[in-house]
């Protein structure tokens, strides 16, 4: 089994890399994983990974001028798919950050929390959203075997999806309000945690990627 990693020049490539051997070992299905900016590469593999880090136009440029964006829309439409953070961010139609179009593969914009962003007591707090926060499991998803409701994932954004069919919602976090954090349809999984930064429970997520047939 071949696991392309999208290297379009965004994104904390190679702790993604790392994170994604690392949960190799907990399976016992083979595989290889690549880092790879080659369209040839991705349209081979058996599965793929859409890592994403910095801001959402810087991104969505990057992947045009690659020459990855359609074999990133080939993946989405038949192989296991996850897409990490801005990664996530890009699956949907467009966002507010830089007013940028996204890939369209979900239904829904990408907003920036609003300001200011207070809590309970009327304290205010910091965007970008960084750090630990809890993920609430809303739906029932292979990805999820093994991660326990209300686990801690690592955070930092400060934009979210708002997806226009909630029944792709997966998991949500809570910033002071709701907001959708795992998101996903078919063979396509995203979040806009970090798996790679989350530790143990990062590391099953992408195990249960890595023996995933893409089957919700």
């Amino acid at each position: 089994m071949n696991i392309a990693i999208i290297d379009y020049g965004m994104g904390n490539l190679h702790s993604v890399l790392k994170s994604v051997q690392a949960a190799c070992t907990l399976t016992a299905k083979p595989a290889t994983v690549v880092l790879t900016a080659d369209p040839d590469t991705v349209y081979a593999a058996d599965k793929v990974i859409f890592p994403g880090q910095g801001a959402m136009p810087d991104c969505m440029k990057s992947l045009q001028q690659s020459g990855l964006g359609e074999a990133v829309r080939d993946a989405l439409q038949r192989k296991p798919f996850f897409g990490i953070c801005v990664g996530a961010q890009l699956l949907f139609e467009s966002s507010e950050e830089g007013e940028t179009a996204g890939l369209g593969h979900f239904a829904g914009r990408v907003k920036r929390f609003r300001q200011p962003l207070l809590d309970a007591d009327g304290q205010k707090l910091k965007v970008p959203h960084m750090g630990w926060n809890t993920v609430r499991q809303t739906q029932s998803h292979p990805l999820f075997a093994g991660v326990a409701d209300e686990a801690r994932f690592y955070f930092v954004h400060s934009y979210y999806f708002a997806p226009q069919d909630e029944k792709i919602i997966l998991g949500q976090s809570d910033y002071p309000e709701p907001f959708a954090c795992a998101v996903g349809r078919d063979n396509v999984f995203a979040t806009q945690f970090h798996t790679e930064k989350s530790h143990d429970n990062g590391l099953i997520l992408l195990k249960n990627f890595i023996e995933w047939d893409g089957a919700a």
